[in-house]
């Protein structure tokens, strides 16, 4: 099973998809891992990552850099939060939380019309 659940998440984050969905529901749901452990082990998996990715998109010219400071100011404050509603939130209600946000992301992604990704001027 082990295997199985890291091919898939391989499989979705190569997609753009993101891995850290299928780690977390593996983790969460067939290792008995708590949602808060679960989510920091995604992110641990998934911060290396992310720092390559970043710096191959700004080396291709695919990031607009006027809106880094915002972006990374926000991420900073959901951060915070997300870290605050772990603290005040049962395991039960970030479970649940967790599935709306997956059933957002993945209705998002059904019905997103897909363009080309071009290089920004």
């Amino acid at each position: 099973m082990n295997h199985i659940a890291g091919f898939l998440a391989g499989l979705t984050a190569s997609m753009g998809l993101g891995g850290g969905f299928i780690l977390i529901i593996y983790l969460s749901f067939f290792k008995d891992v708590t949602q808060t452990a679960a989510g920091g082990i995604n992110l641990l998996f998934f911060l290396p990552i992310a720092f390559v990715s970043a710096i191959i998109h700004l080396k291709n010219g695919l990031v607009e850099k006027s809106v880094l400071p915002v972006i990374c100011v926000a991420g900073l404050a959901g951060a915070v939060v997300g870290v605050l509603l772990t603290g005040i939130l049962d395991e039960g209600m970030l479970r649940k939380l967790f599935a709306v946000l997956l059933i957002i992301v993945g209705l998002k992604e059904l019905f997103h019309k897909s363009g080309k990704i071009t290089p920004l001027k």
